[in-house]
């Protein structure tokens, strides 16, 4: 059995959010991974586990099926920013605005 961060929202409440409240979420536990990223190392591996675990729960979400693929290339951007941005040259402070208009976006 898998154990979950997110216990309530992977038992069906993450799947009744839209996609930009989704994208929203996964930027605040990426705003998180990267406050904390040179600060404390327990801080920073729990946060990025977290928003891995809801890139997987958006991964999962049978409705947004046309865009796996770039939800998927998300997930494998955040992975680079962690491990330095060799691949995509991308860094946690990049994904935090391009993740920010979906707050605004998820707020209206």
């Amino acid at each position: 059995m898998r154990k979950f961060f997110h216990k309530e929202l992977a038992e069906g409440k993450w799947f009744q959010l839209s996609l930009a409240e989704q994208l929203s979420n996964i930027g605040s536990e990426v705003s998180r991974t990267n406050k904390w990223q040179k600060k404390n190392q327990k801080l920073f591996q729990n946060a990025s586990e977290r928003a891995l675990e809801l890139f997987d729960l958006t991964l999962e979400d049978t409705r947004w099926r046309g865009r796996l693929r770039e939800i998927a290339r998300l997930r494998e951007i955040f992975c680079d920013a962690l491990f330095g941005g060799k691949n995509y040259k991308s860094s946690l402070k990049d994904l935090e605005n391009y993740f920010l208009p979906f707050t605004f976006l998820s707020q209206h």
